[in-house]
C-alpha cells in the first residue's frame, strides 16, 4: 500500500495567500467573488487568506462596493506602503528614471538629457539626479531596481564596459552603485538591446518564442540572443556584440560590420554612430545603398542562424524595422539554405525601458510575496 502525505496547512495557506496576493497585485480593485472565480479558490478559502493578510497590513478594503443586482462586494487592493520599483534607461540621448508600483503603474518619471558625447561624470549626474527625483514619490521604499544601458554591462559587476569603436561613452559608469544608494534591495543591470528582446518576448512580435534573435539597427549595432527563453549574455557579458562580425562590404571586400557604414559615408560626422537619418533616406530613394546594407545585416543574421537554430528573427531600432528593409533581408533569408522567418519589432517607443520595468514589476511582487511569507511565520 502507498501513503501520500497531504500537505500542510500551513502549506496550503501559503499557497492560497501567494495565488490571492499575486491576483491584488495584477489589478488595481478587485473582489472576494473575482479571485474566487480566477483562481478556482472556494470563496470561503478566499475570504479567510483575504483576513490574514488584511491582518498582516499588506491588503486593504478600498471601501467600494460592487453595485447591481444580488448582495455587494467589497473591492480589495494591495495596502500602501508596500513598496515600489525603479526602472531606469540610459541612452545616448538621456537618462529616464520611473518608480512604479505593483502593478507597473508609473508613479512618477524623469527624463534628464545628454549632450552628444557626454562623458562618465556627466552621465552619471543625469542618472544620480533623475533617480533621486523619482525615488521622492515612491510608495514605501524603492525595493528593487532595473537599470537597462546602451553599453555592454559586465554581467558580475554591473559595470558598463568601453569596447573599441563603441559609438556612445561613457567609460566605466557603475548604475550599481549610484542606483543602489537609493533601493533597498538587488540592482539589476543589462544592455538595452537585451531588454528590448525581453519586451519583444512579453508583448511584442515574439511573444511566446523561447528561442529567437533580435537585432537592433539604430545609431548603435547589437543584438540579443533569446534560448529556452533565457537571455545569453555570455561569459562578460558581451554577447550579442556584433559591430566586428565580418560581413561583405560594399566593394567586395571582406570588413567588420561597424565598417559597412563608414564605407557607404553613413556615419554621424566625428563619430562611430550611424546617422539614422541617411540610412532612412538611403532605405527609401537609394535601391543600390539599400541592398548593400541588406547584404551586409543578412551576413550578420546568416551567422545566427548557423550557430543558434533560432524560431524566427526580430529587426528593430532606428532603421531597422524599416518595412522596405525589413522585406529586403526576408526576400534574402528565402534563399538561405534554412530559410528563417524575420519580422519587424513591434515595440518602437522605449522597448528597452519596457523590458526594464516588467522585470521591475516581477522583482517587486516576489518582494512583497517573501515579506508576507516572512510575516506570517
Amino acid at each position: 500500500m502507498t501513503w501520500t502525505a497531504k500537505p500542510s496547512l500551513d502549506l496550503v495557506r501559503t499557497v492560497t495567500d501567494d495565488t490571492v496576493l499575486k491576483l491584488l497585485m495584477e489589478n488595481a480593485r478587485i473582489t472576494r467573488a473575482d479571485i474566487a472565480a480566477r483562481s478556482g479558490i472556494s470563496k470561503t478559502t478566499v475570504s479567510e487568506s483575504m483576513r490574514r493578510l488584511e491582518a498582516l497590513g499588506i491588503v486593504t478594503d478600498t471601501g467600494e462596493r460592487t453595485s447591481g443586482r444580488g448582495r455587494s462586494g467589497s473591492y480589495y487592493a494591495v495596502a500602501p506602503g508596500q513598496g515600489s520599483a525603479m526602472a531606469v534607461s540610459i541612452t545616448p540621448a538621456a537618462v529616464v528614471a520611473e518608480v512604479v508600483d505593483p502593478r507597473g503603474t508609473a508613479l512618477a518619471r524623469s527624463q534628464i538629457a545628454l549632450a552628444a558625447g557626454a562623458r562618465t561624470g556627466e552621465a552619471a549626474a543625469a542618472l544620480r539626479t533623475a533617480c533621486k527625483r523619482v525615488a521622492a514619490a515612491a510608495d514605501g521604499v524603492v525595493a528593487v531596481a532595473v537599470v537597462s544601458a546602451a553599453d555592454p554591462v559586465d554581467r558580475h559587476s554591473g559595470r558598463l564596459v568601453q569596447i573599441p569603436d563603441a559609438p556612445f561613452l561613457v567609460g566605466d559608469l557603475d548604475p550599481v552603485s549610484i542606483v543602489g544608494s537609493l533601493a533597498s534591495g538587488s540592482v539589476v543591470v543589462d544592455n538595452d538591446v537585451n531588454w528590448a528582446a525581453r519586451a519583444e518576448a512579453l508583448a511584442g512580435a515574439a511573444a511566446g518564442v523561447s528561442d529567437f534573435v533580435y537585432l537592433h539597427l539604430g545609431e548603435g549595432l547589437g543584438c540579443a540572443v533569446v534560448s529556452d527563453g533565457e537571455v545569453r549574455r555570455g561569459h562578460t557579458g558581451l554577447a550579442g556584440e556584433i559591430a566586428h562580425v565580418v560581413v561583405p562590404g560594399a566593394r567586395r571586400s571582406s570588413i567588420p560590420f561597424t565598417e559597412v557604414f563608414a564605407q557607404l559615408g553613413l556615419r554621424r560626422p566625428g563619430s562611430t554612430a550611424v546617422d539614422v537619418g541617411a540610412v532612412v533616406a538611403a532605405i527609401d530613394d537609394q535601391p543600390q545603398l539599400r541592398a548593400a546594407l541588406a547584404d551586409a545585416v543578412a551576413a550578420v543574421l546568416l551567422a545566427a542562424v548557423g550557430f543558434l537554430d533560432p524560431q524566427f528573427l526580430v529587426v528593430g531600432g532606428g532603421w531597422g524595422a524599416h518595412p522596405a528593409f525589413v522585406a529586403e533581408l526576408a526576400l534574402r533569408s528565402s534563399l538561405w539554405p534554412r530559410p528563417t522567418r524575420i519580422a519587424a519589432a513591434a515595440l518602437d517607443a522605449e522597448p528597452d525601458l519596457a523590458g526594464a520595468r516588467a522585470h521591475a514589476v516581477e522583482l517587486l511582487r516576489d518582494a512583497i510575496m517573501r515579506t508576507a511569507q516572512t510575516n506570517r511565520r
